[in-house]
């Protein structure tokens, strides 16, 4: 069986990218004394900012973006692949809207694969959680899988798990692994996170890795965000393997990747999807 040791960081990123790196530099580099081959950190690694005007003075394209040049590096030198959750990186769209992107790099530092969050977090969830993350980034519009060392990856962020055809598409297209990346309420964290994650993991049978950010975030300007933690690695049968809880931290896992193999031997959903007609088709 394929073994992988596999590593969750969970942040606590500031509004600062340059005061950010560091601390996330740091936390790969001991993944990796840890044995991880994998290593996975949250959405907005760079910069957890409401405020666009912040957005817009810290910000960088991804030709000149600090963290994406650093974290390549950082893979070639430990020869290990990362997953970049997200960056959050100016565009050249024309209304200025930023890009949500996540990035997988492998252990020559190269680009494996970029992917775009398709699905913006526009909801209304009383009180001060209230997100229009479409106000502020414009959405992707492709499905993206990365072939790492190790196998397939699909990638997604966040908001992502609530769109269950995003990841059926990708299972299909042969990933065994599944990345969620995200900064998820604490309001719909509580309620939806775990059980979200374990549908994703069950119906695919593929791993699921979430990389979250944690607790109350720094704010030199804007509201100060808070975000719920509890970054997970589910396992195909949607064992949850680990749980970060609510601190940052690093979380390392083994995974055996032959179990996705036979949980799609167990229950071979993926061959039984069948065409079918909408409620008002004739």
């Amino acid at each position: 069986m394929a073994m992988l040791r596999a590593a969750l960081l969970q942040l606590n990123s500031s509004d600062d990218p340059a005061e950010n790196l560091p601390v996330t530099l740091k936390m790969i580099r001991e993944a990796a004394a840890g044995g991880a081959d994998f290593v996975l950190t949250p959405e907005v690694t760079n910069c957890v900012s409401e405020s666009r005007a912040r957005q817009r003075e810290v910000l960088q394209c991804e030709a000149e973006d600090i963290t994406l040049a650093a974290l390549r590096g950082e893979a070639l030198r430990l020869g290990i692949t990362i997953l970049i959750g997200s960056l959050a990186l100016r565009t050249d769209d024309p209304d200025g809207r930023f890009a949500n992107r996540s990035f997988l790099i492998g252990p020559d530092g190269r680009i494996i694969a970029r992917y775009d969050k398709i699905h913006m977090f526009d909801v209304d969830l009383g009180g001060a959680e209230n997100f229009r993350e479409s106000a502020g980034f414009r959405p992707g519009d492709r499905a993206v899988i990365g072939d790492a060392p190790f196998g397939r990856v699909g990638l997604t962020i966040c908001y992502d798990v609530r769109f269950p055809h995003l990841h059926r598409a990708l299972a299909k297209g042969g990933a065994a692994i599944l990345t969620a990346p995200a900064a998820f309420s604490p309001v719909s964290g509580a309620a939806h996170w775990h059980v979200l994650q374990r549908a994703r993991a069950i119906e695919n049978g593929c791993f699921v890795l979430a990389p979250a950010q944690c607790g109350l975030h720094r704010a030199r300007a804007g509201r100060a965000r808070r975000t719920y933690g509890h970054s997970l690695a589910v396992s195909p049968w949607g064992e949850i393997l680990i749980d970060g809880g609510e601190k940052p931290g690093i979380f390392p896992v083994d995974l055996d990747l032959g179990e996705v193999e036979e949980c799609r031997r167990k229950i071979p959903s993926l061959l039984h999807d069948r065409p079918f007609r909408g409620p008002g088709d004739e």
